[in-house]
């Protein structure tokens, strides 16, 4: 079992023809996910060929699914022309639609996020994120396939780089899925879905929660971990040392007052009953003294 994803995941890969598009399709075929085409407009008709593979290529996601059978969709669009990229899935009715694409205005995100509630048949993960991987299984995004492997952890995470060290500090003891939702004001899927679908696997069975300064998302997962998380969770807040007033890193990451800071957020998750670790390294500590690893 593993969440969102799985062995069975078909992928369309929105903007494969780029350079990115095709570096990270080439990552995402070595570690054995189903890429099964592309989306470019206007380049419809045309194949990629990645490491012997000949993989289609289609001027909409409508034709992409319709062809392939495809049920996810990973877009590699740049910030411009990205909003265009995500509509055009929804109306396929696409059922997840992962952003990797950095930089799209807040307007436009807002703009497609309202647009997958109004139509209800698209989860969205992302923008701004790394994507997400349930290892040996599937690779969606941007996410190195060979730090960790198949085990009992879901990791949920606003930041790239962290998701890949606590991958790597876990990497004997592996994870059912890891996520990167991506720290923008804006995104699709949150802490407390992530949280909800692990608590539901029944292969999931504790869980990494990693947040960072700036916004109440962490102190809304909080609220939800106390009513409705029976697993084990532990957490990591980026940002401790992180001035007031200051736009930290992520778009998402301002710090006003008491409000959206590191501590805050610690107080709210060890409220919930969840063990917050000071570092990284700290936090994958206290997930090996939950599991007696």
């Amino acid at each position: 079992m593993a969440i969102f994803i799985n062995s069975e995941s078909k992928v369309i890969v929105q903007g494969m023809t780029g350079s990115e598009g095709t570096k990270h399709t080439r990552r995402m075929l070595a570690s054995g996910t189903k890429v099964v085409g592309g989306v470019t407009p206007g380049k419809g008709g045309q194949s990629v060929e990645i490491d012997g593979q000949q993989l289609p290529v289609f001027n909409t996601v409508a034709e992409a699914i319709t062809a392939t059978g495809a049920n996810v969709s990973v877009v590699f669009v740049p910030p411009k022309f990205a909003k265009a990229a995500v509509i055009d899935a929804i109306d396929a009715k696409m059922p997840l639609v992962v952003v990797i694409t950095e930089g799209i205005p807040v307007h436009d995100s807002a703009y497609f996020y309202a647009y997958s509630l109004q139509k209800g048949t698209t989860q969205i993960i992302g923008p701004n994120c790394p994507g997400l991987i349930s290892p040996e299984q599937s690779n969606v995004g941007i996410i190195p396939a060979d730090i960790t492997k198949r085990g009992p952890i879901g990791l949920v995470s606003k930041s790239g780089t962290l998701t890949y060290q606590m991958m790597y500090e876990l990497r004997d003891i592996g994870f059912s899925t890891a996520v990167g939702i991506g720290g923008d004001p804006v995104i699709g899927t949150t802490h407390i879905d992530c949280l909800k679908a692990f608590q539901d696997d029944p292969e999931t069975t504790a869980i990494v929660m990693i947040g960072e300064i700036g916004g109440d998302a962490e102190e809304r997962a909080a609220a939800f971990i106390a009513e409705y998380v029976t697993k084990p969770v532990v957490g990591y807040v980026a940002g401790f040392t992180a001035p007031e007033g200051k736009t930290m890193g992520h778009a998402g990451a301002i710090v006003s007052g008491s409000s959206g800071t590191a501590q805050a957020k610690k107080d709210a998750l060890e409220a919930a009953g969840v063990k917050v670790g000071q570092t990284p390294s700290e936090t994958a500590r206290l997930m090996r003294a939950i599991l007696g690893r």
